[in-house]
């Protein structure tokens, strides 16, 4: 009887330790869904945060050039503009303002942006 006890402590050591190893690797799985490399970010992880808790900081605004449809002339307007936008030659309204990014009338092309 003596052997058979410690045949059945061995077994359920095993199988206690089995269930640990388990439970590790469930762990390590989780781990590895969990883990995320914070040096070397996505760009798309980097587009939607905000611009302050970016991995660099950088603004979202910037200027560009309009041409206006009527004279056909150029002129560098924000993009975050918060008024009314218009062309003093013609008195053409270039943008109106939404309360972030301007929305560019009808007619009106943004030609490029240009840097800080």
């Amino acid at each position: 009887m003596a052997s058979n006890r410690g045949t059945l402590e061995k077994r359920t050591d095993h199988c206690l330790s089995l269930r640990h190893h388990e439970q590790l690797t469930d762990a390590c799985r989780i781990n590895r869904l969990l883990a995320r490399d914070l040096l070397h970010p996505s760009l798309d992880e980097e587009k939607r945060k905000h611009k302050k808790k970016q991995l660099v900081q950088s603004p979202h605004s910037y200027f560009m050039d309009v041409k206006c449809p009527r004279c056909y002339k150029i002129t560098a307007v924000f993009s975050h503009a918060q008024m009314v936008v218009t062309w003093v030659g013609c008195s053409t309204v270039l943008c109106q303002p939404t309360g972030g990014k301007v929305r560019l009338t009808e007619g009106c092309s943004s030609l490029r942006r240009k840097q800080h």
